[in-house]
């Protein structure tokens, strides 16, 4: 069970709800690259690593509904993420969320659509009923919504989530830095008052 009132409770939750790196080499369809996934750098959380893991999470969990850890995880290896962070943000969209995010997906599919009809045509909802997009269809359909409109809108999700992750959690990564920093500071001046006022004394 996860004690919140650890300081470690971010990485107890880590550890608990995504795979090691053993059972990620294990797994049948991370074969090719499973010996990959055993590089230290790649579950190590840094200033670079951090955000681009929380980036890659949130675009695999939005841009397919189906297998999201293995896409975050397959994009992590040439990115240079970190890839349990990364694993874990997929959980964004899960059984229980994901009908909201319909709905969402749906709201700004519409009106991204509504514009673009007016500016170009209607050129990217041509491009999302062509066939190249068949397979992503065909995960969508019995949703209850317009399917096409609602993809579009898991695309926009993806792109703009993304972003919006990464620059959130470098903000957060900076702030948690300079807090231990500071924290340290202050320890080492305590200290140091320590020893010049016995060396006074």
């Amino acid at each position: 069970m996860v004690n919140f009132r650890s300081k470690t409770f971010l990485a107890d939750i880590i550890r608990k709800y995504t795979p090691t790196r053993e059972e990620m080499a294990r797994n049948k369809y991370l074969a090719p690259i499973a010996h990959r996934f055993l590089a230290p750098e790649l579950w190590r959380f840094t200033r670079r690593s951090v955000p681009r893991g929380v980036a890659l999470g949130v675009f695999a969990g939005f841009i397919i509904p189906v297998g999201q850890i293995f896409l975050a995880a397959f994009l992590a290896l040439p990115a240079r993420a970190n890839v349990p962070l990364s694993a874990l943000v997929t959980f964004i969209t899960n059984p229980f969320t994901f009908p909201l995010w319909a709905v969402v997906a749906n709201r700004i599919g519409s009106f991204i659509l509504k514009i673009d009809k007016v500016a170009t045509g209607g050129a990217a909802e041509t491009e999302m009923a062509s066939g190249r997009w068949a397979w992503l269809i065909e995960l969508f359909e019995g949703a209850g919504v317009t399917v096409l409109v609602t993809i579009f809108g898991f695309v926009v999700l993806a792109v703009i989530g993304a972003a919006l992750g990464y620059l959130i959690a470098g903000l957060i990564w900076r702030f948690v830095v300079a807090r231990k920093r500071k924290k340290r500071l202050k320890r080492m001046e305590a200290r140091l008052d320590e020893r010049l006022g016995a060396s006074e004394g």
